[in-house]
């Protein structure tokens, strides 16, 4: 289950373009609210869960100085009251996604994710909700809830502020 905020268009690209490449790190306050008030699978309106982002590279957070969805992932855990746990952690540094094709996308994440040593106890029968800042064709997200429900999760769902749709011809 996946669940965004607004559609990939003006002016949501150019909140994400200065949230994840202009260092704009404040935007990540509103956009945030805004996944709190509306990317909450309704399945999650009346039970406790855990948020976790889905974590960047070693080198992408070094330049950015920050990991978006982290930033995301914390505005909504502070308004809807509910736990942050960085579960996640990146086993390798893959290429960016963007410009991928979507057989490209999986590859590129193929087993990127594990889950922290001190998470697992945490995730053994938890819901989780996955935070990341665009949903574009899910490769991410996927690769990321894998480690999550092998370590006990009983639900993963994900919350995205902005979803990409393809181009229509």
């Amino acid at each position: 289950m996946a669940a965004f905020a607004v559609v990939l268009r003006p002016p949501a690209n150019a909140l994400v373009q200065g949230l994840k490449y202009d260092g704009w790190s404040g935007l990540a306050v509103l956009m945030g609210e805004r996944m709190a008030q509306s990317a909450i699978p309704r399945e999650l309106a009346s039970e406790r869960y855990l948020i976790t982002p889905i974590p960047t590279t070693r080198r992408r957070a070094r330049t950015r100085g920050y990991n978006q969805a982290r930033l995301l992932a914390e505005t909504i855990a502070d308004r809807v009251d509910m736990p942050l746990i960085d579960a996640l952690e990146r086993r390798r540094d893959g290429s960016t996604q963007v410009g991928l094709h979507p057989a490209e996308r999986r590859a590129n994440v193929k087993r990127a994710f594990t889950v922290r040593a001190d998470a697992r106890a945490t995730l053994r029968g938890a819901r989780v909700l996955l935070v990341d800042d665009v949903l574009t064709t899910g490769s991410t997200a996927m690769e990321a809830a894998r480690p999550l429900v092998r370590a006990g999760a009983t639900q993963v769902f994900l919350s995205t502020f902005a979803r990409a749709l393809p181009y229509l011809t």
